[in-house]
């Protein structure tokens, strides 16, 4: 007789769900460590990601300050030059009132010299330059309009073109 039927039945049962047991024991073990090694590598990822992410989100701020430093520093010297324009509008503008009223000085003398003489003379003189003073006055007052216009608008692309150089040297 064998030795091998010497053992009940029950007891090669029992040996066989040990070793089943057992089996399956050290299966869920290697995959609880390979599970914690997941995480592990995960959770460094994560980090690695965040860091990543802080560090585009701190060169974009300081981007973002450099690009609004350049901006403001354009904007001050545009508003200098727009000061400096206002100025000068405001001396050109005392230079031609005095220009006005020296046309004025010379149309009351006009008058009055042209009392003398003939009716006809004095009419076309007179309104020649009447209209010639009216001309030279809204001549003057358009062009310092103008020139003002143009002196703001010229300070303002000048300020747009220091704006976009600065922004594109980096």
């Amino acid at each position: 007789m064998n030795w091998l039927s010497a053992v009940p039945a029950w007891c090669w049962w029992l040996i066989t769900l040990m070793l089943v047991a057992g089996g399956q024991e050290i299966r869920v073990g290697a995959g609880k460590s390979e599970t914690l090694a997941a995480r592990s590598e995960l959770s460094s990822y994560r980090l690695e990601v965040a860091e990543r992410d802080r560090r585009a989100a701190a060169q974009a701020r300081t981007e973002e300050q450099r690009r609004q430093a350049v901006a403001d520093e354009a904007g001050r010297k545009a508003d200098e030059k727009y000061t400096d324009l206002e100025g000068r509008a405001v001396a050109a503008e005392s230079r031609a009132d005095g220009l006005r009223g020296e046309i004025d000085r010379l149309r009351a003398g006009h008058r009055a010299t042209c009392n003398t003489i003939a009716t006809q003379q004095r009419q076309a003189r007179t309104s020649a330059v009447v209209v010639l003073g009216g001309l030279l006055e809204e001549s003057d007052r358009m062009a310092g309009s103008c020139a003002a216009a143009l002196e703001r608008s010229r300070i303002a692309g000048q300020a747009c073109e220091a704006i976009s150089d600065e922004i594109r040297k980096k």
